[in-house]
Parts: C-alpha cells; structure tokens; sequence
C-alpha cells in the first residue's frame, strides 16, 4: 500500500517556482549581458508570458529562483517610479497599463540558487517558501497559449489525486534524447478538456532513442507535492552531474506514490532554442490583432520570393 493512503486529503496549490538561474549559453552573445528570461517574446520578455500563466492559473504568489547575472529580473517585476511618471506626463496610457501590468501579475518574490547544480537543486531552493503544500513549478523555455489551460487541468488532476502531476508532449522518438521521457499507463482516468491523463510508472533524463520508454517527454510544467524535497535532499547528482528533478520523480514512483501526467494537446512555444525562438515570435505576432495582419501579409509577399529549396538567395 502507498504510504499516502492515510494522509489527508491535499490543500489546493497556492504558489509557483520559476527557475531562472540558467546561464542561457545558446543565446550568447546577446545573454551575455541580458537574462535568456528577459529577452523580448513580441513586445513582452517570455518571463512575464509565466507569470501571467501561474496568475491565471490561480497561483497569486510566485518565486523565482535567480542566479548571478539575473538582477535585472528582479528590477523588471518591480515599480519603476520614473518611468510611470515619464509615460504619464505624455499621456501615453497604453504603454503605461503595459508598464503597471508587468508588476501586478503576482507577488513575485526571489531566493538565489548559489551554484548552478540542476533543476532539481534550484526547486530544492523553494521548501521554505512554498511549507508543506503542493506547487507548480513552471520553466521558463516553454510558453503555454493562453487559450489553453494545461496548468488549470494539471492543478485538477493534482487536486483529485495527490502525489505529483507533470505536463507530456509527443516529441517522437528522435526527439526523446533531449528531455526525460517515462513510462505510462494510459486509460485510468478521464481525460481533462482532451488532455488525456496517464499514470506514470517510470522515469529516466534523456535517454538514448533506443533506450526511451516511450516517445512522451517531459515539458517545463509541474505540478508537486512537498514530498518531493525530502526526496531532493537524498538524490545523488545524475546525469550532467546535475541533481535531477526527473530523478526524484523516479524515486516517488517507485515508492509507490502517485505520480500522473497529462498529455497536452495544445499550443507551445519553445523559447529555448534559437529557431524555435523565432518561430514563437512570429507565431504569436501573427496573432496579435494590432501586429497580426500587416505581418501576415508581409509574412505571404517574403515567402512568395524565397527561392527554391536549395537555390541561393539573391
């Protein structure tokens, strides 16, 4: 039997952790001097795109976990007297509310990591804040649309079942060497607004494709209970030599707690990666109702004159 069987029925999440220490190298040299966090997603950094989430997602209090180097994070989230007063000696309203809105998302408040030793070692950084109650963990690279609710739906499944919730994505077996990749056992339960909702019975950091348990990754949204940093605290440094949140998550399962995921169906964009990064811009800009259709119509005119594939651009 599960030691959590005679535990009480668990509180509703309140709070979410945002890793933000990473040094961003793959954006060099740009993130040299400017947090990978921070850099423009449209008009808004792909940080305030999170905490947007976690706030709608009914999560009102919000940790970051920094690093050095990330001092202007904090000075993003905070007031800026000057500014506001310069915006509001030119009327200018719209980019005001755009200014006020950055700072009233959440109550963002801020711990620093120390040494950069994994994910699991920065949502280890969090126990204090977040007591003896379930949290999300939200990751930085991955923005969620937000017309669809996989945090609400995670938070649900939390909600009724317990133990640790974590979001999946079918990247296919080619793809599965860069993320954690688990074992499932899918049908249980009922699937959550066409999220389907799997029990997860294994689990293993960016395995070899041929080694992968199935082709579902693990993408930056978690759901977890605080059991999870006892478990932290006895985890042995894996792979990378980095302890591994994916790690801990395999010791709950095989200690029969309960860990689920949900599969989404959605729309995600990973800011992470240099391309994938452009395509989220013009993706979500395209969308936009003040940007959306003279890009587009631009977008259709340069993609008419490309060249074809392999030709070289004139």
């Amino acid at each position: 039997m599960s030691s959590s069987a005679s535990r009480p029925a668990p509180r509703p999440a309140r709070k979410a952790v945002i890793p933000v220490a990473g040094m961003g190298t793959r954006f060099l040299p740009a993130t040299k001097a400017v947090p990978k966090e921070l850099l423009p997603v449209v008009d808004r950094p792909a940080l305030e795109y999170i905490v947007e989430e976690a706030a709608r997602a009914g999560l009102p209090e919000v940790l970051m976990v920094t690093g050095r180097g990330k001092a202007a994070i904090e000075d993003y989230f905070d007031r800026n007297p000057e500014l506001e007063t310069a915006l509001e000696k030119k009327g200018d309203a719209g980019r005001l509310a755009a200014v006020h809105a950055s700072t009233n998302l959440a109550q963002v408040h801020f711990v620093r990591q120390g040494e950069a030793k994994g994910l699991g070692h920065a949502v280890l950084q969090a126990a204090a804040f977040v007591g003896n109650e379930p949290f999300a963990v939200l990751l930085g690279d991955d923005i969620i649309d937000a017309r669809d609710h996989l945090l609400e739906h995670m938070l649900a499944v939390q909600a009724e079942h317990g133990g640790c919730v974590i979001a999946l994505l079918d990247v296919g077996m080619e793809n599965i060497d860069k993320y954690g990749a688990v074992a499932v056992e899918p049908g249980a339960h009922p699937a959550v607004d066409g999220d389907e909702v799997v029990t997860v019975t294994g689990l293993v950091e960016k395995p070899p494709a041929d080694e992968a348990p199935s082709s579902l990754a693990i993408i930056g949204r978690y759901v977890l209970a605080p059991e999870i940093f006892e478990v932290l605290r006895e985890t042995a440094p894996g792979r990378g030599g980095e302890i591994q949140l994916t790690d801990a998550l395999a010791t709950l399962v095989a200690r029969g707690e309960p860990v689920h995921g949900v599969i989404f169906s959605g729309r995600r964009y990973d800011t992470g990666d240099r391309l994938d990064y452009l395509k989220a811009v013009i993706q979500l800009a395209s969308e936009r109702d003040d940007l959306g259709p003279p890009l587009r119509a631009w977008l259709q005119e340069f993609v008419a004159g490309l060249p074809a594939e392999g030709a070289s651009p004139s």
